[in-house]
């Protein structure tokens, strides 16, 4: 890289509904503010289009879900020297991964002549086909200037970015939010998924569904017992971890085995 030329990155999409391409936009005045200290080549949301470009850091969003999505996704690891996956489904799978659980019979239900879909069996986060040097969770991410900047700037100094680790229910205590499952019996989250969003559904007054993916070291299966404790069915506590973070684990496994009971 030529002497005083800013680091480049760019912005891809795979399988996903733009949530977190618009979340960089959504930062406004601050999206300038990065704009000085990288040259931003490749963001199609925002306009700016040249896939092809080798760039320091790549921000991928979206799950695997063609052959075609594998192709691009090999490139796109070569011309980069990070790779940094936002969001549910690239971190997950998302939504889409949701058919992973299904016996196929969607497609029929959904497109009149399925045999020119060209999809995967099976849909999977980015880091089931590439090496992923970073990952930001959420669905979107919660993308403002302290974080976006923060993770930037660690990746070119050759530092990964170091993110809180604190679960809900820590977040809601520091909030003095009372507990939704204690008080109402509702169904939550909490315990086991990473803190970033400021509590907000149980500050709504609803339980966390775990947009934020698996915390540090989720106890799981005791979280599925309390499930039990509140009425829960079986198939209702496999819902509840098969849901947009399905391919992550401990998620996955513990999902499967209450679905099997169901």
């Amino acid at each position: 890289m030529a002497q005083n030329t800013k680091p480049r990155i760019a912005v891809h999409k795979f399988s996903s509904c733009d949530g977190c391409q618009l979340a960089f936009l959504n930062l406004g005045e601050d999206l300038l503010v990065l704009n000085e200290l990288v040259d931003i080549v490749h963001f199609a949301e925002a306009g700016m289009l040249d896939e092809t470009a080798s760039v320091e850091i790549a921000f991928v969003e979206g799950s695997i879900s063609t052959q075609a999505d594998i192709e691009r996704i090999h490139k796109i690891r070569e011309q980069s020297q990070y790779l940094v996956t936002i969001g549910a489904c690239a971190t997950a799978g998302g939504l889409q991964a949701l058919r992973n659980l299904s016996d196929g019979s969607w497609l029929q239900a959904i497109y009149a002549q399925p045999d020119y879909i060209d999809s995967l069996e099976h849909v999977t986060p980015i880091s089931k086909q590439v090496r992923v040097d970073f990952e930001l969770w959420g669905c979107p991410i919660p993308i403002n200037q302290q974080q976006l900047v923060s993770v930037i700037r660690s990746l070119l100094w050759g530092v990964i970015p170091k993110l809180e680790q604190n679960k809900v229910c820590l977040e809601c205590k520091r909030r003095q939010q009372v507990c939704v499952m204690v008080t109402q019996g509702t169904a939550c989250m909490g315990p086991v998924i990473h803190t970033g969003c400021g509590a907000l559904c149980p500050s709504a007054g609803r339980g966390c569904y775990g947009c934020y993916g698996p915390g540090e070291n989720p106890n799981t299966a005791a979280l599925g017992q309390w499930f039990v404790g509140l009425g829960l069915l079986p198939e209702q506590i496999a819902n509840q971890f098969l849901a947009i973070n399905s391919q992550a684990e401990p998620f996955s496994s513990e999902g499967k085995t209450w679905k099997d009971k169901s």
